[in-house]
């Protein structure tokens, strides 16, 4: 599991459920018909704005926020470098039988090593790569936008919820004793949008966002190690053209 995703939970959320607990009990915050208002009406709107297959897909999306690994910058270097060594040892098709195994780990990586062993020239290589690459970050961004969209829905939901709170208690001005409950409603249905938005939402979206970065600077380096490697470069030269992604500062 991601640890900053982790701790990020259990503190945005701990300190708010500790704050509860202090100012009194904690089951005066729970409201089945706030909670109804506040997701459905999300849920309703994000239907409305997006395709079913799409909102379908984003529990799958919303997993990589969780618990997603990808290889680190450093350790993709040395994967690059070994693989620019034996290809200049033993040749391109070298790679061919270990294809299988590659694709179980990076079917990107496996892709690019298939279209070299096929004898595309870099420029063809190139092309296709960039296109998938493209390709992957527009189905990231579908998932962070869903994400973002409800984060913007949950609190004006909320709202909707409030509104709905007081004119159910404007209605029974006449029995003091009937206004408790429609209040709660008023009050909470803000307090749940605004929770689910903020420590929700929101953060899993910023945190797609981040990892689809992440994720399509690897492939990019992973293009250009291909690319290297198809042309036929020295192991060292593969190693200095992937620091380039690399800060300054971490290059060594």
């Amino acid at each position: 599991m991601d640890v900053a995703t982790l701790i990020g939970i259990l503190v945005g959320g701990g300190l708010v459920i500790a704050a509860i607990s202090m100012g009194g009990s904690g089951t005066w915050f729970i409201n089945l018909p706030s909670l109804m208002i506040v997701i459905g009406g999300t849920i309703g709107a994000t239907l409305i704005s997006y395709p079913l297959s799409d909102v379908l897909s984003v529990f799958k999306v919303a997993k990589n926020a969780f618990f997603q690994r990808t290889i680190s910058v450093s350790e993709l270097i040395e994967v690059m470098v070994g693989f620019a060594r034996k290809a200049r040892k033993e040749g391109i098709l070298s790679f061919e039988p270990e294809l299988p195994t590659i694709e179980k780990t990076d079917p990107f990586l496996a892709k690019g090593l298939r279209l070299a062993i096929d004898g595309l020239d870099s420029d063809a290589i190139r092309d296709i790569l960039v296109l998938e690459i493209q390709n992957i970050e527009e189905r990231h961004n579908v998932g962070a936008e869903i994400f973002s969209s409800m984060g913007s829905y949950a609190p004006a939901v909320g709202m909707l919820g409030t509104i709905i709170g007081l004119v159910q208690m404007l209605m029974q001005m006449k029995d003091p004793s009937q206004i408790g409950a429609p209040m709660a409603v008023a009050l909470l249905t803000t307090f749940y949008g605004t929770l689910l938005a903020y420590l929700l939402f929101l953060p899993i979206a910023g945190k797609l966002k981040a990892k689809s970065k992440r994720e399509v600077l690897l492939k990019h380096m992973i293009l250009e190690g291909i690319v290297s490697i198809q042309s036929g470069d020295n192991y060292r030269i593969v190693e200095q053209k992937l620091k380039a992604f690399l800060p300054p500062s971490t290059r060594g």
